[in-house]
């Protein structure tokens, strides 16, 4: 089941859980993963930004994946892979593709300035991890201070066969969902899968300029498929109803520096994970955090009444 250009829906980016002393909870991982099958997502994407992957060592990336990608093996499993350095970037490729993964995402490091150094960073991550291997560009420059034109974009896509997919989380970016279907219509870049990140902030418009779906790790994975799902039907006013209910407390987890708390918190309370612990050094929800969430959720149940409950 390997990566391809026509992928939509949603593919959750999953978080690490942990326990207490810092162990993998890998129990927790099951019911995670169980949930996001029930759920309806498309697929999944482990070991990003948001699961803590700098936090683990590389046996410890390998056990995740594996484990992610034998616990629901209907479901495409894309594995991070970014690194300083290629041998690394490469073993985790390798040893990802081998247990089962779809593909790998590429996040270029934060060195990158000019056009030509981000198109021959990623022509030598290719050479790297094998042109037979899918992968997914990351354009996340609020994250990573590198900033990829859709010019660029196309150049890296046109000279890599390989590249299937972006994952989009530019800032604002609805004209580069737009710029870039527009190369795709008049041939001058090849057909590529988008989907959106940024915790799906914008995705009520970002499917309407084009992008195929999400992949993120809002707490309510759930209302991501539901809002894609209506946006593909023509259910506008659906989509946009049900998004902009869970949009305060989709703004209040894109907060830098807490956001995977609250994350972690919400996802915890829903019985999705055990805990909301994050590896250290991580943050934690002070109480004045914690019940301005619990404020979101109970506005937000009057009108989703997942947000108050549990997954069964």
């Amino acid at each position: 089941m390997k990566l391809s250009h026509t992928a939509s829906g949603v593919y959750p980016i999953a978080p690490t859980p942990f326990f207490d002393d810092g162990r993998i909870d890998y129990a927790s991982i099951d019911t995670m993963t169980d949930f996001y099958v029930s759920c309806g997502s498309t697929g999944m994407t482990v070991l990003g930004v948001m699961g803590e992957a700098p936090k683990l060592d590389g046996a410890e990336s390998i056990e995740i994946a594996t484990r992610f990608i034998k616990r629901a093996p209907q479901l495409p499993v894309i594995v991070g892979v970014s690194s300083p350095g290629f041998a690394a970037m490469r073993a985790l490729a390798l040893a990802s593709m081998d247990a089962g993964a779809a593909g790998v995402m590429i996040a270029p490091p934060n060195t990158l300035r000019t056009d030509d150094q981000i198109a021959t960073y990623y022509r030598q991550a290719v050479e790297a991890i094998g042109a037979d291997i899918p992968w997914v560009i990351q354009d996340y420059p609020l994250n990573f201070s590198v900033v990829m034109t859709p010019g660029v974009i196309r150049r890296i896509v046109q000279d890599n066969p390989s590249c299937v997919m972006l994952k989009h989380e530019d800032w604002p970016g609805l004209e580069k969902i737009s710029t870039l279907r527009g190369f795709q219509a008049d041939g001058s870049m090849r057909p590529i899968s988008i989907l959106c990140g940024n915790g799906g902030l914008f995705l009520d418009f970002e499917t309407e300029r084009g992008a195929d779906g999400a992949m993120t790790g809002y707490a309510f994975p759930d209302m991501l498929v539901d809002v894609v799902r209506d946006a593909k039907a023509g259910n506008r006013d659906a989509a946009h109803d049900l998004f902009d209910a869970h949009l305060p407390l989709l703004r209040y987890e894109q907060q830098p520096g807490i956001g995977l708390s609250v994350r972690k918190y919400v996802m915890a309370r829903r019985g999705i994970i055990a805990s909301d612990v994050q590896r250290k050094p991580g943050g934690v929800l002070g109480a004045a955090a914690k019940s301005e969430v619990e404020y979101l959720l109970q506005r937000l149940a009057r009108f989703d009444k997942r947000a108050l409950g549990r997954i069964s």
